[in-house]
């Protein structure tokens, strides 16, 4: 069945799509051009994605933690500041 009748993008892509990492109405516009036009499917490809947990997401957090604490740590900054008494 089609989603987006603008791109002719069917259920099956966004599912492909979100398999392959896609999270978000927009990466699914930047994967396929699905909701770039009208505009009208973006609540039906919002709904085929839900709520749940993104994986990219999850990774970037990861990633971005330690670095932000060796970055912290490179410039001389301590991570957390005693309190005064």
């Amino acid at each position: 069945m089609y989603v987006c009748s603008c791109f002719g993008v069917t259920e099956q892509q966004v599912k492909d799509h979100a398999a392959a990492g896609a999270c978000t109405p927009r990466q699914i516009a930047s994967a396929s051009k699905a909701g770039t036009d009208c505009g009208g499917c973006v609540r039906t490809i919002q709904a085929m994605l839900g709520r749940g947990a993104c994986p990219r997401r999850e990774l970037l957090d990861r990633k971005q933690a330690p670095a932000t604490a060796a970055a912290a740590s490179a410039e001389g900054v301590p991570e957390a500041l005693p309190e005064a008494a």
